[in-house]
Order: C-alpha cells, then sequence, then structure tokens
C-alpha cells in the first residue's frame, strides 16, 4: 500500500513480532543502537549514493539497503541497522516488503494476461466480476480495467475508511494484526462509499482499484493472483528471492526486523518491531516480499522491453497527470529529477518503506529500501537524486 493514504504520522502500523509480544511490547531506543552501528564501505564507484544512505539513517532510519544496476555492472550499499535489540548491519540480501511497488507486478500481469488475448484493458469490471458492486453507488459496466490501473475509476480507497483504519492504529493494531482480509470483503467496505467522481473523470490513487485487479486476474486465469504472478513474471524473470505470501505473517530469511511508531506523531514515540502481520490486508494492491535484487532485474527487464509487447509497453508508459507534479501510468509513476526523469514505483506498508526507480530504458535501476516507516520523504528521495544525477538522466516521458 501506499505511503500518501496512511499517514498518521506516515502510515498505518505493523504487528509486533512474536519474540517482541514475549517481553509484553518493550520500546527500543535507536539511538543506542545506532551508537554500535557498522562501519560500511562506501563503494568504490558509487560514494555519492552511500553517503545519501548514510544521510537517510543519520536522519532517524534503522537501517537502508540499497542497489544500483547500470547494464551488467551492480553496486550495493547499506546504512544503519537491521535490528535495534541486537545490533547487525544490514544486508544486501535482505527480503522486505515491497508495499505498492506490488502495484507494478498487478498490472504488468494484467498486460501479459492482455498480450496473451485473455482480455483487454478496454473490458469493463462488470464484464469480469458481475455484481461486485451490488448494493452500492458504482456502475461496474461503466469502469475499465485500465481506468483500476491508472487511478481514475472514482472507487473509494479501503485506507480511508475510518472504521477499518482504526483496527489498526496503536494498541489496535496489535489486536487485529494477524488477521485475515479477502479482497471481496475489502472492496465492499470500501465502496460502501459513494463514488469519488464519474469514471475517467480525475485521478486519484486508490488501493480499492488493484484489489479489484487483482480479482479480474483471478476471474480471467481461474488460478489465484500468486499462482498466476509466479507463472507470468517470477518464474520467467528467475526472480527467486520473490514472494506472494498470501497470509503467512512472516519474512524469508533473511530480513531485517522492521519498525514503527504505530502512529504517535512524536520525536519521543515509542518504537516497536512489526516485523510480522497478515498481509491479506494489502493484497494485490501491497502484499508482496522481494529484495533489491529481484526489484532492479524486474524493473530493468520491465523498462528493457523485455516483458512487455510493444503495444502493451506503450500502454505500460501512457501518464494521466495527477495534478501532484508527476505521471501515473498502469502501475508505474514518473519520478521528475534536476537532471531528468525516472520511471518505477514506491511502497509503505507496515515498518517498512521501498523504492524502485528506472531510466526509462531500463539501462540504468535503483532500489532502496528502509526497516522504518516514520521518516520523511525527501531523505530517501536524495538516495535517488544521488545516483541519478551524478551524470544527466536520459530524459524520459514528462
Amino acid at each position: 500500500m501506499n505511503r500518501h493514504h496512511l499517514r498518521q504520522p506516515r502510515t498505518l502500523t505493523g504487528l509486533v513480532a512474536a519474540a517482541v509480544v514475549a517481553l509484553g511490547l518493550a520500546p527500543m531506543s535507536i539511538a543506542s543502537a545506532q551508537q554500535h552501528r557498522p562501519p560500511q564501505p562506501a563503494g568504490p564507484d558509487r560514494p555519492a549514493t552511500q553517503a545519501a544512505l548514510e544521510d537517510l539513517v543519520a536522519s532517524g532510519t534503522p537501517g537502508a539497503v540499497a542497489r544500483v544496476d547500470l547494464g551488467r555492472r551492480s553496486w550495493r550499499g547499506t546504512a544503519g541497522v537491521a535490528d535495534l535489540e541486537r545490533p547487525r548491519p544490514r544486508t544486501p540480501a535482505d527480503h522486505f516488503r515491497i508495499g505498492s511497488i506490488t502495484k507494478t507486478f498487478t498490472a504488468v500481469t494484467l498486460l501479459k494476461l492482455e498480450a496473451e488475448g485473455s482480455l483487454s484493458l478496454d473490458d469493463s469490471v462488470e464484464k469480469w466480476l458481475p455484481g461486485v458492486f451490488v448494493h452500492s453507488d458504482y456502475d461496474g459496466r461503466s469502469i475499465t480495467l485500465r481506468q483500476l490501473l491508472n487511478h481514475t475509476s472514482g472507487v473509494f480507497d479501503i485506507l480511508k475508511d475510518q472504521d477499518f483504519v482504526s483496527r489498526y492504529i496503536g494498541a489496535a493494531f496489535l489486536e487485529h494484526r494477524y488477521d485475515s482480509w479477502t479482497p471481496d470483503r475489502l472492496v465492499k467496505i470500501a465502496t460502501s462509499h459513494p463514488p469519488l467522481f464519474e469514471p475517467g473523470d480525475e485521478w486519484r490513487y486508490s488501493n480499492t482499484d488493484y484489489l479489484l485487479a487483482g480479482m479480474v486476474i483471478e476471474a480471467a486465469t481461474g488460478q489465484s493472483y500468486a499462482e498466476v504472478v509466479e507463472s507470468r513474471l517470477l518464474r520467467p524473470l528467475h526472480l527467486d528471492e520473490t514472494v506472494v505470501p498470501g497470509f503467512s505473517p512472516t519474512l524469508p530469511e533473511p530480513h531485517a526486523r522492521a519498525y514503527s511508531r504505530l502512529f504517535v506523531d512524536s520525536p519521543e514515540a515509542k518504537v516497536y518491531d512489526v516485523t510480522e502481520f497478515n498481509p491479506s490486508i494489502a493484497g494485490a494492491a501491497g502484499e508482496i516480499i522481494s529484495t533489491t535484487h529481484d526489484l532492479n532485474r524486474f524493473f530493468g527487464a520491465l523498462f528493457g522491453g523485455r516483458v512487455l509487447p510493444p503495444h502493451q509497453q506503450g500502454e505500460l508508459l501512457t501518464g494521466v497527470d495527477t495534478g501532484r507534479g508527476y505521471e501515473y501510468g498502469l502501475g508505474v509513476r514518473t519520478y521528475p529529477l534536476p537532471c531528468g526523469t525516472v520511471w518505477g514505483h514506491d511502497g509503505d506498508i507496515f515498518g517498512s518503506v521501498t523504492y524502485a526507480v528506472s531510466t526509462e530504458d531500463g539501462s540504468h535501476v535503483l532500489s532502496l529500501n528502509t526497516n522504518d516507516n516514520w521518516n520523511d520523504d525527501e531523505p530517501a528521495r536524495n538516495v535517488i537524486k544521488a545516483d541519478f544525477c551524478r551524470s544527466p538522466v536520459r530524459q524520459g516521458r514528462p
């Protein structure tokens, strides 16, 4: 899911892991752990990127990991710690939750299905999910699959439903962290609210759009969302460290601990381990787990034109003006930089913030993860700027 929709102060929080629960949810001190941060090599060819990673940790993030791929050359950098109680460095092999970057996998899977002739992005939602909007003010005949993917559907965002969100604020999260959700149940909650606008009239980010998209994938194939993503993307691209977890609350090893302040907007707020939770709350909008290696492989192949045929590649990169200084395509968006424009997506989910960005030709790819979700965006964006703007970025679409 995306950071812009759960910001109290940043997003919904995560779950306290079983070991921490056994200790009574003891708060941890970032300052004391960072005093024991092991020194990290600067890397011979990306000193500006490594310095920006260190600045990101200095701004209050426990730990960060990044990878850069330029053709056959790769650079890996880490800073800070993976565990606040037993200080150890983050590692380039860490698995982490990618949040709304899942939307890119969902959109590309639908584009693959279109290329196979299984569906069209101009199909209506009603065609594939008849009755999904029954007892609501929505007309599934007037909303297309394309409008789900570029957030012009007008469907209310599940993360704006206050009753739903209240289950995951503060101590309430500890009670609901293992709750299981189905996409249709989440959609039913979201569509109890009236449409935000007529389909196609405006742009508004909505996680519900991608819950619906995941349901369409299942309806069009007769397989689970996980099975289709694995068969169309993970196995062909050899994304061996990427997982569609479903209801499983755990992360593959190795991984860092994930931390949250449970929505307390204060410098003195307690920090809790939120590594485990049931990711069905996010589904096709934000459940996937990956690594910097796999994200770079995926985005490099995607923007390098090695995943989709030319027609679908053009659809992927046809952006809608969001009115927020960037364009949103189909599960991807632009990031204007001082030296040009890159494409990609970002994700924020309980104790994990991730960016994956690339030049439009896939020749230069960077992925970045932090094991918290309370820091401001700017320090992470500075890592991207430091890496891409050391030399002019190949100009992408506006």
